[in-house]
């Protein structure tokens, strides 16, 4: 998968975990080390891991993995697919590194497009719960 259709696949898939200020960075001509930023926000430590392993687990069927995946931080996780390497901040770590602003030379387009795009996992709901068929649920009876 080229550059720029890898980076706007891995921002449609941060979209299906509601990630906030998704942005792509063409950094082609300014580095060698990628040639595309995706950066994203979420609200919690919990958020940036489900981003990040929503990107993963989204790319696993077009047989992409990342190279590296680098999570000393609950506050940040960066995936690097080589050609593209996401950043997925907590908010407040994203204002403090300023990605925008170090890079500002490079192309930066913000990815709004919504989330319906990519249809997210679906929810699997047991057949056999009692709920399912009608019945009352059990009261548990203390020990």
């Amino acid at each position: 998968m080229r550059a720029p259709v890898l980076a706007k696949k891995i921002a449609q898939l941060t979209l299906t975990k509601k990630a906030q200020d998704v942005i792509t960075m063409d950094l082609r001509g300014l580095t060698s080390m990628a040639d595309y930023f995706v950066v994203c926000s979420g609200d919690s430590d919990i958020q940036v891991k489900a981003i990040a392993d929503a990107v993963e687990e989204g790319l696993i069927p077009q047989g992409l993995r990342p190279w590296h995946r680098e999570a000393g931080s609950p506050n940040w996780i960066l995936l690097d697919f080589v050609d593209v390497v996401l950043h997925v901040f907590h908010k407040g770590t994203r204002t403090f590194y300023n990605l925008e602003k170090l890079w500002g030379d490079a192309t930066i387009k913000s990815i709004t497009e919504s989330a319906e795009a990519l249809p997210a996992k679906p929810l699997r709901v047991g057949s056999s719960s009692r709920r399912s068929r009608g019945q009352k649920p059990r009261r548990r009876v203390p020990r």
